[in-house]
């Protein structure tokens, strides 16, 4: 869509769109409150923003059902068809979805949370390597980690939706 329609548009179908970025209400509905952005930069920066104030709670609601690096995505939403692009053909390869699963469950144990990496514009190696970098943070370091890479991808997502 062009920022014109994004600053016009109706609150309610907005949402829907801004949900498949990243589904927390309060960013969504900042984004909206402060309609109409003079540029496409202005409303990413204000994405980027609002993201920073994200709470673990809100954090983990989005993730609830965000697929895990290296899974076959299922559906046709939005988010579905983001994963997808982003991961690329990851979730083809058999040896490949068998080494993260492995990595996914020593991470999840390790913090009772998915691991989250911003995949677009990342080769499986650097996503793997993160993965294992990460496992050496504590819990409130790897919180904060996860929320800033929701926030990228949230901000790269929109970016794609609106156009100048």
């Amino acid at each position: 869509m062009q920022l014109e329609g994004f600053n016009t548009g109706d609150a309610d179908e907005l949402r829907e769109e801004l949900g498949a970025c990243a589904p927390i209400a309060s960013w969504s509905s900042g984004l909206l409150a402060r309609r109409p952005y003079r540029s496409r930069d202005e409303l990413l920066a204000t994405a980027a923003e609002l993201a920073e104030g994200w709470t673990d709670q809100e954090v983990d609601a989005a993730l609830a059902h965000h697929p895990r690096i290296g899974e076959k995505v299922a559906g046709e939403s939005a988010e579905a068809r983001a994963s997808r692009a982003e991961q690329g053909d990851l979730s083809e390869d058999q040896a490949a979805r068998d080494e993260w699963t492995a990595a996914n469950k020593v991470y999840e144990q390790k913090f009772d949370r998915i691991f989250l990496i911003r995949a677009k514009g990342r080769g499986p190696e650097e996503m793997m390597s993160q993965l294992l970098q990460r496992l050496e943070n504590d819990a409130a370091a790897e919180a904060q980690i996860r929320r800033e890479q929701l926030a990228e991808i949230a901000v790269l997502r929109l970016g794609d939706a609106v156009s100048s």
